[in-house]
């Protein structure tokens, strides 16, 4: 038997979320306090107050009102919609003693229901003969940020449940007007006793088919059939999420101005330190809190990366991975368990041999990337998308630096903060071999394979020398 203590209905406008609340309200002991945190009403239109809250002080503190549904007499709760009080969503999913009932409906109708009712002013209706009609104009655009709102809502409230180990009950548009299935939610909020029929109190307001509501459907069909419902374009990305990686931020600084590195290894770190050094006064090796003690002290301050070809990237990664010591174990295992044609330690490789083994190495990044071999994914070979969503974590840099566009970026971002420097600007390193005499159109297709996002994200076309 459930033990909740509330409820709250999670839909959203003209989804059939009052023809629920009606028939929740037959139940025993269960009231549902309608749009209780709507912000522009309280409940219900022109009300005051509910439960002895006014709008005000529920406006002040919404947690005020949902501390007196949860306390009131029987089972109580509310609807809730995407665009009501955010402050309140966060108690209500993470309590499970607060049943989530979550309420949906083909968002093409709801949308065009919508319509309808704005045009109209009409958003209940108790009897036929006062029904209002008009029908409702398809705006693509429009449609699709509706779209999007309602999958960034249900998104929000699957995560949470997941997060917190709760489910919910589901129910649909047509659910709702299902007397087994309004007795089945009655059972599953611990009612004893389900209703025994459907609401009187409201009718269905359009019951005519979209063809008629519509006064456009024929483009309406035709937009719809472009968006791409299953997300087909969508690219995978199984690649660990990391960390900001604070402590490998740069800064130099000249009294109240000053820049911040951010750099996105392998990158010409050694270039641009001497370069920065030459502005002002170099601090690293940040915590997350003397960052921002640094930001405070630098007010006039501006943060940027260095954006390199996924091709350059993958090649100066190899050349560290086969030139540092802290990859010996790396080496060893590529050696061993992935064949990757490597040197041994102490040995080298010839031109033939170098072009190769970055081949082998590329292809192998693929797997890597997505988490389907035993070595961890190292920064140095990170794409470059989740690195950036790791410093989002944290701090969004200001200026993202194209590699090949440092002579034209740097100068700007100098001056965004009111500094300048005679110094050469830094160029970008290459390695210590030719990338020119390493590249082929399979090591290129082999880099979009395993970076296919940072090609979509960034706009990278094929290298060229």
């Amino acid at each position: 038997m459930a033990n909740f203590e509330s409820f709250v209905i999670l839909a959203e406008m003209r989804t059939g979320s009052n023809l629920l609340e009606a028939a929740i309200n037959m139940l025993p002991n269960t009231h549902c306090h309608g749009e209780a945190f709507n912000p522009v009403l309280i409940g219900y239109p022109n009300k005051a107050e509910l439960l002895g809250v006014s709008k005000a002080t529920r406006d002040a503190d919404p947690k005020e009102l949902w501390k007196k549904i949860r306390k009131a007499p029987g089972l109580n709760g509310c609807r809730y919609f995407h665009e009501h009080d955010p402050r309140v969503l966060g108690p209500m999913l993470n309590d499970p003693k607060c049943a989530k009932i979550v309420l949906t409906r083909n968002p093409i109708e709801s949308y065009v229901s919508l319509k309808i009712a704005r045009s109209t002013g009409q958003w209940k209706l108790g009897d036929a003969k006062h029904r209002r009609v008009a029908q409702a104009e398809f705006d693509a655009v429009e449609f699709e940020d509706h779209l999007e709102a309602l999958q960034n809502f249900q998104i929000k409230i699957m995560n949470a449940l997941q997060v917190s180990g709760q489910s919910a009950f589901y129910i649909d548009y047509e659910d709702a007007q299902d007397i087994e299935v309004l007795n089945g939610l009655a059972k599953w909020l611990g009612v004893a006793d389900g209703p025994d029929a459907l609401p009187d109190s409201l009718v269905v307001q359009n019951p005519e088919g979209l063809e008629e509501k519509v006064t456009n459907f024929a483009q309406m069909e035709a937009s719809l059939a472009r968006l791409d419902r299953f997300n087909l374009s969508r690219t995978p990305n199984f690649e660990p999420r990391r960390g900001p990686n604070v402590p490998g931020f740069i800064g130099t600084s000249s009294g109240k101005a000053g820049l911040l590195y951010m750099p996105l290894r392998p990158a010409s770190d050694v270039e641009l330190r001497g370069w920065m050094g030459t502005l002002g006064d170099i601090t690293e090796g940040f915590s997350q809190k003397t960052l921002r003690q640094w930001k405070r002290q630098t007010p006039q301050h501006r943060s940027f990366t260095v954006l390199r070809h996924p091709v350059m990237r993958v090649h100066l990664a190899f050349i560290a991975l086969l030139d540092w010591d802290n990859f010996a174990q790396t080496r060893e295992a590529l050696r061993m368990t992935y064949k990757l044609p490597l040197p041994k330690d102490g040995q080298s490789l010839d031109l033939t041999a170098h072009r190769a083994a970055l081949l082998e190495f590329a292809l192998w990044l693929k797997s890597s990337l997505n988490s389907q071999t035993s070595l961890p994914v190292h920064q140095l070979w990170a794409s470059q998308s989740t690195m950036l969503q790791a410093f989002a974590s944290f701090a969004t840099p200001d200026l993202l630096v194209r590699e090949d566009r440092m002579a034209t970026d740097l100068p700007y971002l100098l001056k965004t903060v009111g500094l300048d420097s005679k110094a050469p600007l830094p160029v970008s390193d290459q390695g210590r071999v030719a990338l020119a005499d390493l590249y082929s159109a399979e090591l290129e297709q082999a880099v979009k394979d395993a970076y296919s996002r940072d090609y979509m994200q960034f706009g990278f076309t094929d290298w060229t020398a």
